[in-house]
Formats: structure tokens, C-alpha cells, sequence
């Protein structure tokens, strides 16, 4: 068996991505302060609560979290069975995978320490990752639908939330350095950024297809983050109005785009 063949169907590598989905849920679950440590919102001097910063998606946008991590676990045991290992999809994946999922349970990590700077380096890194991973998975087919939804989905909606969660976690960086906006106004400057993100989501869909698992997670977000600024402690009606007129941008824009390559490729 040649060098190739061994690393497809051999199982080290496919063990440690699943035991890096085993570590990422542990610390997730040890990161909620269930048990010990400290909840993520009151870690770091509660600069990552929901009514920390303008940008700060209100507290059951989190919930997509259990989503992802469901998906990640299934992901960890999809790539391990027998036709996953012989796939060069998964083969290209895995690596990028573990990675990414022992980036989240640094980033935990490194909030529970109260290393908020340090919490923006790792989330960009596995915001890099995961757009790494998303190429990955434009440039090879996936197998089945269990594979569209279990992989593609996965990474999909992980990567629209963690796009949000840099936002939010750059904004609290911002926020506890004194950083005043340039002189803009607090809606107007956040208004920006989520103009910004609602950009980068559109084109997204449009380099991608328009794959929905990105832009519903990214819609997701900013939609609670729109509801954050009407119902908190932190209101602001201009910032709500961007937030919620850039979440139905960027869903919107996938939609169509999804009809639009669909359509293409029957044609073809």
C-alpha cells in the first residue's frame, strides 16, 4: 500500500478529529460555568455579555452554539467511518478540522483567563481556518446528502457565526482599550460595521454559490444583535435598524443566489 493510501484509510488522523470534537465540546460545557469556571459572559471583565458593546448579539443568539457542536460531533464520527476514510475530501478536511475545533476550545481557554486581547488572535485565526475550510469543501463534492448536511452544513453555519462572533469579540477589544469611534457617532460607526459584515456575507453567497448554512448563521447573528439594541441594557434604535435591514440582506442574497446557480446548473 502506498503513502497515500495509508493516510486515507488509516486511523490516526481521523482519531485525532475526533478527539479534537471531544475536547472542543469539554470545554464548551466547562466554559459555560456550569460546573467550574466562569461563565463566558462575566469572564474577561464582562466585556463578551450581551450589553457589553453595540455590537454584541443579545444572549439567545448563543443557542446556535449547541447546533454547531452537535454538528461537530457528528462531523468527528462521519469522517471516521469506513467511506470517509477513503474519501480525498476528508482527506483534504481533517487536519483544518482539528484545528478549528481545538482554536474554539482555546479560545475558551483563553477567555476564562481573562486574556481578552489574546481571545481576538485566536477567533481570527479560526476565522482563517474555517475560510480555509470552506474552499476546501467549494472545490470537492460532496458525497451524499448526509455528507451536504453534516459537513457542508456544519462548517458552514460555523463559519457565518464565527464571522459575527470576531465582530463582537473585536468590538469588546475596542471597548475595554477606550477606543471612541474617531469621533462618530456609536449607531453611525456600528452601522458601518455591519454594512461591512452584510458585504462580506453577500459575497460570500456569491463566490460560494449561494451556500445558505454561511449566510443563515451570519443572518442569525445579526438579527440578535438587532434585538439586543432594542431589548437590553445597551439600546440603540439606529444600530437595531442597520442590524436587522443587513440580516435580511444577506439571507436574502443567498436565497436568490441559490435559485440563480440552480437554475444555471439545470440548464446545464
Amino acid at each position: 500500500m502506498d503513502s497515500t493510501a495509508r493516510d486515507q484509510t488509516g486511523l490516526a488522523i481521523p482519531v485525532l478529529v475526533l478527539a479534537s470534537g471531544i475536547i472542543a465540546i469539554i470545554g464548551a460545557f466547562l466554559g459555560s460555568g456550569a460546573i467550574v469556571g466562569t461563565p463566558i459572559q462575566d469572564a474577561a471583565g464582562g466585556w463578551l455579555s450581551a450589553d457589553s458593546t453595540p455590537l454584541a448579539p443579545a444572549s439567545p443568539a448563543f443557542r446556535i452554539w449547541s447546533v454547531i457542536y452537535l454538528g461537530l460531533f457528528a462531523y468527528s464520527i462521519w469522517q471516521l467511518l469506513p467511506a470517509q476514510r477513503l474519501s480525498d475530501r476528508h482527506r483534504r478536511l481533517r487536519l483544518w478540522a482539528a484545528a478549528a475545533m481545538l482554536l474554539n476550545a482555546g479560545w475558551i481557554w483563553v477567555v476564562q483567563a481573562g486574556w481578552l486581547a489574546a481571545s481576538l488572535l485566536v477567533i481570527v485565526v479560526l476565522l482563517a481556518v474555517l475560510v480555509r475550510i470552506l474552499f476546501i469543501l467549494m472545490r470537492t463534492r460532496a458525497e451524499n446528502a448526509a455528507d451536504t448536511i453534516i459537513t457542508d452544513g456544519t462548517f458552514g453555519l460555523y463559519l457565518g457565526w464565527v464571522t459575527v462572533a470576531t465582530i463582537a469579540n473585536t468590538s469588546a477589544v475596542l471597548g475595554a482599550a477606550g477606543f471612541s469611534g474617531f469621533g462618530l457617532s456609536v449607531p453611525l460607526l456600528a452601522s458601518v460595521v455591519l454594512a461591512l459584515a452584510a458585504v462580506i456575507g453577500i459575497a460570500q453567497a456569491w463566490r460560494t454559490g449561494g451556500r445558505i448554512a454561511p449566510a443563515l448563521a451570519l443572518a442569525w447573528g445579526l438579527a440578535w444583535i438587532a434585538v439586543g439594541r432594542v431589548d437590553g441594557g445597551l439600546e440603540s434604535t439606529g444600530t437595531a435598524i442597520a442590524a436587522a435591514i443587513c440580516s435580511a440582506a444577506v439571507l436574502l442574497a443567498a436565497v436568490v443566489l441559490w435559485l440563480k446557480f440552480r437554475r444555471v446548473e439545470r440548464a446545464t
